[in-house]
């Protein structure tokens, strides 16, 4: 076994805290329950969302797609949203983020159709999304949602095939134990949906922001190396106010590390943070969102 996988082996039997990941009949009752989970057809209906040519509606849905939600990131949809670079995951499988251009995935949906998919991880054929973080930003109400399906309408058609999406055994396992997203329409399911209102410089609204952090940082942001990805992959820091984190920080030191990559001691963010889609947040955004993080308990790096 190459020393990188045993490593990623070594920590999820950790994680998991189960003896049995070897077994046999775990891995085949895990897996199963995954299959058959991401076979089930949900009777969640297309919501009632039709995009807007409101010129100002279109433009709110622009810096919503390249900011707010970092659809045009490099490892989501990429830049011009006609497919992500592939993230090959050692054991856990390769994921690209498909091309969501109107020559893509996006021309088989209706507009209620995308605004489903996008707050409940739900297809077209009503079965579960894979990884795509419906749970990180199904906080948007109708008006933001509308406004970020105008804006995909407008997008220039791209003619590319999507990329591979290929799940390794064990990255079905990690997701039964909810300690990776992949079946996304579960997830979104388990938990309520809360909408935000207006923005507001506010750590109540920085709060729906923060969810967006998650996937990363971990669901108490204090860092730590991500259940099972392979060694290499930057380690995501501790974004709560403890002393391994971000405490004494200044809003002005928080808005050059989402702007500019810059860490108060003076290295830069490796490129693996969506800075170039984080530094796009407006005022209201990162204030909102750094008040969010400072109103944090603190907690020592790597409790995720």
């Amino acid at each position: 076994m190459k020393p990188v996988v045993k490593k990623v082996l070594v920590g999820v039997v950790a994680v998991l805290g189960l003896a049995g990941l070897g077994s046999g009949g775990f891995v085949y009752a895990n897996v199963s329950a995954f299959d058959s989970s991401m076979a089930k057809v949900y009777d969640t209906p297309p919501l009632a969302i039709t995009r807007s040519q409101d010129p100002a509606i279109v433009a709110r849905g622009k810096h919503l797609v390249e900011a707010t939600s970092s659809c045009a990131a490099q490892d989501c949809h990429g830049k011009d949203l006609a497919g992500g670079k592939s993230m090959v995951m050692g054991p856990l499988g390769t994921i690209t983020g498909p091309n969501i251009t109107p020559g893509g995935t996006q021309a088989a949906y209706s507009d209620g159709e995308l605004a489903r998919l996008i707050r409940f991880g739900i297809k077209k054929d009503g079965r579960s999304a894979t990884f795509m973080p419906s749970y990180e930003f199904n906080w948007m109400n109708d008006q933001e949602l509308t406004a970020l399906i105008s804006y995909l309408r407008t997008v220039p058609s791209a003619d590319k095939p999507n990329g591979p999406v290929k799940l390794g055994t064990l990255a079905k396992i990690l997701d039964r134990h909810d300690k990776l997203g992949m079946d996304v329409a579960r997830k979104v399911a388990g938990k309520p949906i809360v909408l935000a209102g207006a923005p507001a410089p506010t750590a109540e609204y920085g709060a729906f922001l923060a969810k967006g952090c998650t996937g990363c940082h971990g669901d108490t942001l204090s860092g730590g190396p991500i259940p099972g990805a392979p060694s290499d992959l930057p380690v995501p820091l501790n974004i709560t106010p403890d002393a391994t984190g971000i405490k004494g920080w200044t809003y002005e030191d928080f808005d050059k590390l989402v702007t500019k990559g810059d860490r108060k001691n003076g290295q830069k963010l490796k490129p693996f943070m969506p800075i170039e889609n984080l530094g796009q947040m407006d005022e209201t955004e990162k204030k909102a969102l750094f008040a969010h993080l400072m109103s944090l308990s603190p907690k020592p790096f790597g409790g995720r």
